[in-house]
């Protein structure tokens, strides 16, 4: 029964977002409501960035929606989740509210990134306060259970990392609804084997709203006004999420330490973007700049300039993403968390230099 409720908020989601999607494209056009022709930007041409808009209600109406007739018959949907989840999940929905407005607000007349950064460290004060915070670190450094206040405080900056590492990863088409669907599947189907059924009904819906999407950012024509971008609207919405999704799986609801656990794994499906957005914060300080300010050295760009198209691109970034969260998953049970994380940086320290080699070659 568990189970046909995860692919029924899958397909929901699919068919909302379906119906949605083009009626934005409509809007869009009419209103001439399009993306910033920037030198920095990849895309040529007038296309909307309002398809982040869809996203939220989509997998709010898909998850209350599927909890609903769970409910109507005759089950309780406290048996989907352990009881804190109520409390995380509502205070969940106040973030996305945030950020949700925050990001159409940016998408439509422009926000400064300070009024950004402000919402976004409210938002992610909110998962501490519903009792939702990193409490484990499983051996990583020498540390196992932490503190409240200072699991909190690590939560609140691995939230805005992981949010701001989504939205500045949105630079080809298809990469950040690529990357966060294979988090959203991977994550999906741990929670599955864990059995918290209502963090996998939050996963499975979110990757359902991201079907028709891709299809349309992806394959879509702007000269036949099919092809939409996610926005910071959709883009802080699944910072968010995936965010909520890997602090949920990596803590300890025993409160017995452990030597081994799931905190890398959680975010081993997460490291391309924030290895990216890290290297990217680090080259730009090291070269007196602001961190924050945009320019073209993300991994997209670097793929670009050693002469792969926007398609090769986005499959080489995805098929990384992919073996280093499978590959993070298979060993963890045989090694201790500190040397998994230090090869994992490593190995991206290695790829950052031999793609840096291939450039000069180019």
């Amino acid at each position: 029964m568990k189970y046909l409720l995860m692919a029924l908020a899958f397909l929901i989601s699919v068919f909302i977002a379906r119906m949605i999607i083009p009626r934005i494209l409509l809007i869009s056009y009419r209103k001439k409501l399009f993306d910033s022709q920037e030198e920095r930007k990849v895309h040529k041409g007038a296309i909307p960035r309002l398809g982040g808009v869809s996203f939220f209600p989509t997998i709010l109406f898909s998850c209350c929606g599927v909890l609903a007739f769970y409910n109507l018959f005759g089950y309780y949907a406290s048996t989907l989740h352990d009881d804190r989840i109520l409390s995380e999940m509502l205070l969940l929905v106040c973030g996305l509210v945030l950020l949700y407005l925050t990001g159409i607000a940016d998408d439509l007349i422009g926000v400064r990134y300070g009024n950004k950064m402000v919402v976004q460290l409210v938002s992610a004060c909110l998962f501490p306060l519903s009792g939702l915070w990193i409490n484990d670190l499983y051996g990583l450094f020498g540390l196992g259970m932490i503190p409240q206040f200072w699991g909190g405080l690590l939560t609140v900056v691995i939230v805005i990392l992981i949010t701001n590492a989504i939205n500045l990863i949105d630079g080809i088409d298809g990469l950040a609804s690529g990357l966060s669907s294979v988090s959203l599947v991977v994550l999906g189907v741990l929670f599955l084997e864990r059995e918290m059924w209502s963090c996998s009904l939050i996963a499975f819906s979110s990757f359902g709203v991201l079907v028709p999407f891709f299809y349309y950012n992806v394959f879509g024509k702007a000269e036949r006004a099919r092809k939409i971008f996610m926005g910071d609207t959709g883009s802080l919405t699944l910072g968010y999420i995936l965010s909520f999704l890997a602090i949920k799986y990596s803590q300890n609801l025993d409160g017995i330490p452990k030597e081994h656990g799931p905190l890398v794994i959680a975010f081993s499906t997460l490291l391309v973007p924030v290895f990216d957005a890290i290297r990217v914060a680090i080259v730009r300080m090291y070269k007196g700049r602001n961190p924050f300010e945009p320019d073209k050295t993300h991994i997209h760009h670097l793929f670009l300039r050693m002469g792969f198209t926007v398609r090769q691109a986005l499959l080489m970034i995805l098929l990384l993403s992919c073996i280093l969260s499978g590959v993070n998953i298979w060993l963890i049970p045989y090694v201790e968390n500190t040397v998994m994380l230090l090869l994992d940086v490593l190995v991206w320290i290695g790829l950052n230099v031999w793609w840096m080699k291939r450039i000069k070659m180019v």
